[in-house]
């Protein structure tokens, strides 16, 4: 005699296989308060290298003006497109050579020239802030 196989077997299975689908998205994307330093904000001017324009989080690059050197390239993470879009950020407004002035959170781990944005300020006077600034202002400097 013959037995069919449990259909529970299949139905763990196809469970447990959905389940993965969503965790393990979830566990891949990190903390920004993990990973930048939420008590500094660095002032940096320049001009956009290049733009990331994707999801989960949008990069941009910034050929930084700074004092003590020829200057450096940030790589600046900030919101996803969906929300960039409702704060009223588009895509063809961070255009490569534009010049632009942010309000960023350093890494927390000390790599230089690497921020999550909190604000983007445009020589016109056009400011879009994504993240409250958590320490009220300017605390380091780049």
């Amino acid at each position: 005699m013959t037995t069919k196989p449990s259909a529970v077997p299949v139905v763990v299975r196809a469970a447990l296989a959905a389940f993965m689908s969503i965790a393990l998205p979830a566990l891949a994307h990190h903390s920004i308060a993990g990973q930048f330093d939420m008590t500094k904000t660095v002032r940096i001017s320049g001009v956009v290298s290049k733009v990331e324009w994707t999801n989960p989080h949008v990069y941009l690059f910034l050929d930084a003006k700074e004092a003590a050197s020829s200057g450096s390239v940030w790589k600046l993470e900030t919101l996803p497109v969906a929300m960039l879009r409702k704060a009223g950020i588009k895509k063809q407004m961070l255009m490569t050579g534009e010049t632009v002035t942010m309000d960023v959170c350093p890494a927390r781990n000390g790599t230089e020239h690497l921020g999550f944005i909190l604000n983007i300020q445009f020589p016109d006077g056009r400011r879009f802030q994504f993240s409250k600034d958590p320490n009220g202002g300017v605390t380091a400097v780049p």
